[in-house]
């Protein structure tokens, strides 16, 4: 077939499904979250952007695919896609840098407990599992707080380590804090457990599940003195090898996997904790997760399975024990996600405070986005936002005024039409007084 080019001067967006998004902030109030938020930064000049046009657009951009600052122009020049959410001016990326840079560690606290907060009082969830993990962001510039520290997958590379509380139940983030490469896993882990807890006002934290960067007796201390139930994965120190290899009774829970529940104290405790010790063997289960004991490499037994243990003051039995702590694995992919799909590892600005600002948003992008594939889509297997954007945002739109009435046209196939007519017509009654049993 031959063609030739031409143009038209309609306002057409790649993007008409992100109607459905900009529905939904509508009927949750996000906009007047942003307003009432005190402690974000404003500007009183004329030719300045409204605080919420900024952070709607950046969070849009985000959802679109932006990833760096660079790439959120793909918002700027879409006069569709800025009718849609009501902007008179979409900002450029330059735009959001100012914003972001006016930000102080202050603010990004009062900010954070505000949305945050937002969210979970709000749900109508009052009993959760809390998950707090924290990651490696590798960095190539010279960012303020980008230090030497671990860094598996770029060894002597300059990173940050921030620290992210999830709850599992609705695949959310509740609290998240930028930190200096250099820090451990568990550096500051009392404070910022204590300004998530802040955020779930008298709700309550059923269970804080910990990997071993947080095997610590002062996080145990407080999670009891806090009367929290949790479960840690154990530290392969030598007292807990010795105390492995002294095991000689083993439960059966499946073929290859054998568990048993003990006692220990270590020497800096001041009481003994519960332990629960699982071992699965290789030539069964070749995929494994776990550790073999490296103080007993040429034993024959040991090398034949690999290990993992958990302190836990819970009262599961001890199959449940390690079956719950397995699905704590589901925050890695929550940072999987975070990384590939809402720029997690990639925003940044050479001020550290601003770096996290931005990423900030970043998260709240992402807890607005589990509240439209939970509430709104309500499939049983939610779909990552990669997924979502080609099949359900990725749509040709463009506006028609009809008499007084602007109508937006949305390229779909016909066979499409009645589920998209259902996502629209769909009830949020969220203050978002949403149930999530």
């Amino acid at each position: 077939m031959k063609f030739e080019l031409s143009f038209t001067n309609k306002e057409i967006t790649p993007w008409g499904g992100m109607v459905f998004l900009k529905q939904m902030l509508d009927k949750i109030g996000f906009r007047g979250q942003i307003k009432n938020c005190e402690a974000l930064p404003s500007s009183q000049s004329n030719n300045s952007y409204k605080k919420e046009v900024l952070l709607e657009s950046f969070i849009t951009s985000i959802w679109c695919g932006a990833n760096r600052f660079l790439h959120t122009e793909i918002t700027r020049g879409d006069k569709a896609l800025g009718k849609i959410f009501d902007w008179e001016r979409v900002p450029a990326q330059d735009a959001y840098k100012r914003y972001f840079g006016k930000f102080t560690q202050s603010i990004n606290q009062q900010v954070g407990h505000h949305f945050f907060r937002w969210f979970f009082q709000n749900l109508q969830l009052n009993y959760f599992t809390l998950d707090i993990d924290s990651t490696v962001i590798t960095r190539y510039g010279e960012q303020e707080g980008a230090k030497k520290g671990y860094n598996p997958m770029k060894k002597g590379r300059n990173s940050h380590h921030p620290i992210i509380a999830f709850v599992n139940d609705v695949k959310m983030v509740a609290n998240f804090w930028l930190r200096s490469g250099n820090t451990s896993s568990a550096n500051n882990f009392v404070g910022f457990l204590e300004e998530t807890l802040s955020v779930f006002g008298d709700k309550k934290v059923g269970l804080v599940r910990l990997d071993s960067g947080f095997f610590s007796k002062e996080i145990m201390d407080y999670l009891e003195e806090k009367q929290l139930k949790y479960i840690v994965a154990a530290k392969f120190t030598h007292p807990i090898q010795h105390l492995i290899d002294k095991q000689d009774f083993w439960f059966q829970v499946d073929d290859g996997i054998e568990i048993c529940d003990k006692h220990y104290q270590a020497n800096s405790w001041q009481k003994p904790r519960r332990i629960v010790i699982v071992r699965q063997k290789i030539s069964i289960r070749p995929k494994a997760t776990g550790r073999t004991l490296s103080l007993f490499p040429e034993d024959e037994i040991h090398r034949n399975y690999r290990y993992s243990a958990y302190i836990t003051n819970n009262e599961y039995a001890a199959t449940d024990v390690w079956r719950n702590y397995r699905q704590r694995g589901d925050a890695e992919n929550r940072i999987k996600e975070l990384k590939a799909d809402f720029g997690a590892d990639s925003f940044n600005l050479k001020e550290f405070y601003p770096t996290e600002a931005a990423l900030l948003f970043s998260m709240i992008a992402y807890n607005l986005m589990s509240i439209f594939r939970l509430f709104v889509l309500q499939e049983k297997a939610q779909k990552t936002l990669s997924t979502l954007r080609y099949r359900t945002f990725a749509i040709g739109a463009y506006f028609e005024k009809v008499g007084d009435t602007f109508k937006l046209k949305i390229a779909l196939t016909k066979k499409r039409r009645k589920w998209f007519v259902g996502i629209w017509d769909y009830p949020i009654d969220l203050s978002m007084k949403v149930s999530t049993a």
